[in-house]
């Protein structure tokens, strides 16, 4: 069934921010809220739920929801959620190796055969044999990775760029967990979004112990946030479209039924840390991908469409690439006090 309540994030340039209620084919406004975070910590604060408030706060106030999806709109979509004020407040991160695929896509990339198991092979195992724990066990730990702050986050249709310091760039298709956490220190899960974690797969390449710095790109969640999503199952599609005509395209599964971790060992393994749990603090958590191109040895080429599409999620994701210039680029030089 479609998950009802789904928000997007929106921006005006002379109106500012707000956000709205998708009610194909419109949004329709809320009034007092320019951001999800804003919404999700009003509820906190006061003991309601999210559904309550918008339900609330919905206005007479409605937009066509395609030309601001298509780009012909003043109104110009958001990432789906942020910390709206200040993109130090948000952190970014990511769960690997939950998916089969995913770690026999880690098999090939680094020239080992599925006989000789690969450490990523092995961490998966250990995720099948212990990342479902019982309610009050502690499970296996994942492969955790940080993509940055929330300068790194895009929205749908924005480009998704390849700096010079890059070897390659790729989409990753995935859902993404929203975050807040409260005035006392508590984690809470705002929603699900769709998401493309768009990663550096040739620099991984050379090296595994490379991941870290391959993970440090710009990514894309949206166009919307779903309130009263579950992760049980998806299942959906990611398309690589150049020049109009798609180039390659694979379907893709997730949720926990489809992974080796349950949604609570991820959530109980990131939020562990102390520092994970700073009062106001905005977190977007990426859950890991069943496929993507670099597995089928597709190079993206600058223009390249990425579309991520989870049945349920609400709009596909769509992002070009963009190939940064190296000459026009510089590396930072370091003064001395």
């Amino acid at each position: 069934m479609e998950n009802k309540t789904r928000l997007v994030q929106l921006i005006h340039p002379s109106k500012g921010r707000r956000i709205a209620l998708v009610q194909e084919p419109k949004l329709t406004l809320l009034s007092n809220f320019n951001s999800v975070y804003q919404l999700a910590l009003e509820a906190l604060d006061n003991k309601k739920k999210i559904k309550d408030l918008i339900q609330e706060h919905l206005t007479q106030e409605s937009l066509e929801y395609d030309p601001v999806y298509q780009g012909n709109s003043e109104w110009k979509l958001l990432p789906s959620f942020d910390h709206p004020d200040s993109p130090f407040s948000c952190m970014v991160s990511g769960t690997g190796l939950t998916h089969h695929n995913s770690a026999l896509n880690r098999q090939m990339m680094h020239g080992q055969t599925e006989e000789k198991p690969s450490d990523s092979l092995i961490m998966y195992e250990m995720g099948v044999k212990g990342g479902s724990p019982k309610p009050g066990e502690t499970g296996t730990q994942p492969e955790w990775f940080y993509k940055g702050n929330g300068s790194v986050l895009k929205a749908h249709g924005d480009a998704l760029e390849v700096p010079y310091y890059a070897n390659d760039g790729g989409e990753e298709p995935e859902i993404a967990g929203l975050y807040i956490i409260d005035r006392e220190g508590k984690p809470w899960r705002i929603g699900l979004t769709t998401a493309n974690e768009f990663s550096d797969h040739v620099m991984e390449k050379v090296n595994y112990l490379y991941l870290a710095p391959s993970k440090i790109r710009t990514c894309s969640i949206g166009p919307e946030a779903v309130i009263d999503a579950d992760f049980e199952s998806y299942s959906g599609k990611v398309s690589v479209s150049r020049a109009k005509d798609e180039v390659w395209s694979s379907d893709i599964n997730t949720g926990q039924k489809n992974m080796c971790h349950n949604l609570a060992n991820l959530e109980f393994h990131h939020f562990k840390y102390e520092s994970h749990r700073i009062p106001l603090q905005a977190h977007v958590h990426f859950y890991g991908a069943d496929a993507f191109s670099f597995g089928n040895n597709v190079t993206l080429q600058k223009g390249d469409i990425m579309s991520v599409h989870w049945n349920n999620l609400g709009r596909s994701l769509e992002n070009p690439i963009a190939i940064l210039d190296p000459k026009k680029q510089s590396a930072p030089v370091i003064n001395q006090l």
